[in-house]
């Protein structure tokens, strides 16, 4: 049987594909109010505000690849039982060909109905117009969990972070909650190991690892699948 694996990414691992964050100094959020753009309010206030700012984001989505970490994680498939849970909404788990991945803050490549979260669309190649419609009649949203709203694939995200036997984290400050707190439920992980290039306090029983994804993952992974390796016998 696989060992089990969980691998939480934030917001680094995709921006070193050239994705804008929301909280480098030039981010996303430079010079507005993040309420202003991604809360049921904005959306009720400015819609066209609000589907010109993820358009633009959809847009840029489509120019980038995945880079060397994410392709990196679906060689650990070879070897482990691997779920990747993202604070991510892009795309770039999938496209790298990872099997399993939980969006706990939605997909940006999806849309969804403002009454109706369980009513979805993939927007494929398009975007968002002001006044398209889910299938069930209601104005068509971004599948996104905005502030304020409740993460409905938290419970699930926390249930496989409890029964890893590993944990990888990649590319978060780990300040974002609730989804932080998935630190806190790996308790039965033997190894749990962290990449950020951000300083963090030591963790007792954490490894740290302070590099970017893109470089550190790679590595990370081929010492992973060395350590089951078939061992060769001389006769």
């Amino acid at each position: 049987m696989k060992e089990r694996l969980v691998v939480f990414t934030g917001a680094g691992i995709s921006a070193e594909s050239g994705l804008a964050t929301f909280r480098d100094a030039d981010g996303l959020w430079e010079g507005q109010r993040p309420e202003d753009l991604a809360s049921v309010q904005a959306w009720q206030t400015n819609p066209q505000r609000v589907l010109r700012f993820y358009n633009a984001r959809r847009d840029q989505l489509r120019t980038v690849e995945p880079n060397a970490a994410h392709r990196a994680l679906v060689e650990l498939e070879r070897k482990f039982e691997v779920d990747i849970v993202t604070q991510n909404v892009d795309d770039l788990h999938e496209r790298a060909g990872s099997s399993r991945v939980l969006h706990l803050h939605g997909q940006l490549m999806r849309g969804r109905s403002e009454c109706d979260p369980s009513v979805e669309i993939d927007l494929g190649t398009r975007n968002i117009a002001l006044g398209d419609q889910a299938p069930d009649g209601a104005a068509l949203r971004p599948a996104v969990v905005w502030f304020g709203e409740e993460v409905p694939a938290m419970d699930l995200a926390i249930d496989l972070v409890e029964q890893a036997e590993r944990f990888l984290v990649i590319g978060t400050s780990l300040s974002v909650w609730p989804a932080a707190g998935l630190m806190h439920c790996a308790r039965r992980a033997r190894q749990v190991c962290v990449i950020t290039p951000w300083a963090q306090a030591d963790l007792s029983g954490v490894e740290w690892i302070r590099d970017k994804a893109s470089s550190a993952v790679p590595a990370l992974v081929a010492r992973w699948l060395a350590e089951h390796a078939p061992a060769n016998h001389l006769g």
